[in-house]
């Protein structure tokens, strides 16, 4: 018996040739003239392969991830199940305010609340990520200076800060000055004091800083920016760590972003989605970027009126989906935010306390939400950080960040989070344990390492310089 396509090679006007070459609707520029040459395949073969890929991956629900400066902690799954609530997935931007009223109520009450956080008196959660709201941040304090009439060209960083805060400044035009920490690994006062001149805008700072220790002379640190003219910039990278225990607004910062997607639990691998509201005090409101969201007692609406702002940094109001996930983590956690801090206080310090024995500890102080270990003793037997961190691969545990922060020789930043039980501590302190034991034992095991990943130990110096990014499948 014949198929259609036997009998009728013309089937509503189309015909089915082996080339395609009298279909009479398409230009015969665009017709193929060989054949396509895809592998033959079922579905059944096609999933298979691409689940196989998928398991290769890691992830938070496959281990331990201890990614210090990044709170890679658990992302609760009903925050994903209600970002994808049909009045949320399926609006448009563009519709008017009165036909999108739940989602502007989602965001207002989600300002209020980090307003509340923060302790800050004004808000936008337009930036896309904590980055971009370190930029906004450093134009807001360009155009304050602007219309001041004050030239400040100059932003004091410490050395221990993140990468981002002097890229964000100098690309919002500012020279950056570079404050050394102490020896507690806290900002020098004294070489504060010598940096302090009448150009001088702010001072960027994370606090707890990346070291994972408190500033405890942030008072002091801010009354003298102040008293110089200057203003004070919070870093909410390690702001998992004082949640409802303190905030910016006591420790005197002026403004501040917070990272939606690490502190409260949104997903952000694989370089996003992310969401880093910026809020300030009140001689700064009228500089956010627009829109804001209004409530005048009837209704939601998006404000675009602030006379300094510095304009929209980012398309309409910023990454919904981010910020629906979000606010769905407060409103679970409501006052237990105190809980999660002090969670993953106690847990960092508990795993600083269990390693410092076996790893040299450059900065032996009470740390906050992370702590950083250094690789110097292992170095010195010919293994190191990175040959460590390799080696946990082994073991199934994502490594830590490695070699940051700059002014810890080998560094190693390990950061639990408050998700993590006892048991899973154990288990990693177990494991970081066995591999300084093997660094006096069998050192060639983790020069080796990765023993048991996909992809073994590569030149990553040639990697980086010729990346090779064809895949050939194995037979």
């Amino acid at each position: 018996m014949k198929t259609i396509f036997e009998k009728n090679n013309n089937v509503d006007g189309i015909n089915f040739d082996d080339n395609y070459s009298n279909v009479d609707f398409i230009d015969e520029k665009f017709l193929r003239k060989d054949k396509i040459g895809l592998p033959q395949t079922s579905e059944l073969e096609v999933l298979r392969h691409y689940k196989e890929l998928s398991d290769r991956n890691f992830c938070i629900e496959k281990g331990f991830y201890p990614l210090g400066s990044c709170t890679m902690k658990y992302n609760p799954k009903v925050n994903e199940y209600l970002a994808n609530l049909e009045g949320f997935l399926n609006i448009h931007p563009k519709l008017k305010d009165e036909d999108v009223q739940g989602s502007l109520e989602l965001m207002y009450k989600l300002q209020e609340s980090l307003k509340i956080i923060t302790g800050m008196d004004a808000i936008s959660l337009q930036p896309a990520a904590g980055a971009h709201g370190e930029f906004t941040g450093m134009m807001i304090i360009k155009k304050y200076y602007e219309v001041k009439g004050e030239k400040r060209k100059k932003v004091i960083i410490p050395d221990s800060a993140h990468g981002t805060n002097p890229a964000s400044a100098n690309m919002a035009g500012f020279e950056i000055v570079q404050v050394k920490s102490n020896e507690k690994g806290q900002v020098d006062i004294e070489a504060l004091k010598e940096l302090l001149t009448d150009d001088i805008a702010a001072i960027m700072m994370t606090n707890p800083n990346t070291l994972g220790i408190f500033e405890e002379n942030v008072l002091e640190i801010s009354e003298l920016m102040h008293n110089n003219g200057s203003l004070l910039y919070y870093d909410g990278a390690n702001f998992n760590a004082i949640m409802g225990h303190t905030n910016p607004k006591l420790m005197g910062f002026d403004i501040v972003h917070i990272n939606l997607h690490k502190t409260f639990a949104t997903p952000h691998g694989g370089g996003g989605p992310g969401a880093g509201p910026v809020a300030v005090v009140e001689a700064l409101k009228d500089f956010l970027p627009t829109p804001v969201i209004n409530y005048d007692g009837e209704m939601y609406h998006r404000n675009y009126n602030l006379e300094n702002s510095i304009g929209a940094v980012k398309s309409y109001f910023g990454n919904f989906g981010v910020l629906i996930r979000a606010y769905a983590y407060i409103l679970m956690q409501g006052k237990c935010l105190t809980n999660v801090s002090e969670d993953a206080v106690l847990n960092a310090n508990y795993m600083k306390e269990r390693l410092k024995n076996h790893y040299k500890l450059p900065y032996d102080e009470p740390c906050m939400h992370e702590f950083v270990l250094s690789g110097d003793f292992q170095k010195e037997k010919g293994v190191s950080t990175l040959n460590i961190a390799k080696r946990l691969m082994d073991s199934g545990v994502h490594p830590p960040t490695i070699y940051f922060p700059l002014i810890v020789h080998e560094a190693m930043m390990i950061e639990p989070t408050e998700t993590e039980s006892k048991k899973v501590l154990d288990e990693f302190i177990e494991i970081m344990v066995k591999i300084a034991k093997e660094v006096e034992e069998n050192p060639e095991i983790i020069l080796s390492a990765p023993n048991n990943a996909p992809i073994k130990k590569v030149d990553e110096t040639l990697a980086a310089r010729k990346p090779d990014l064809k895949f050939e499948m194995e037979n």
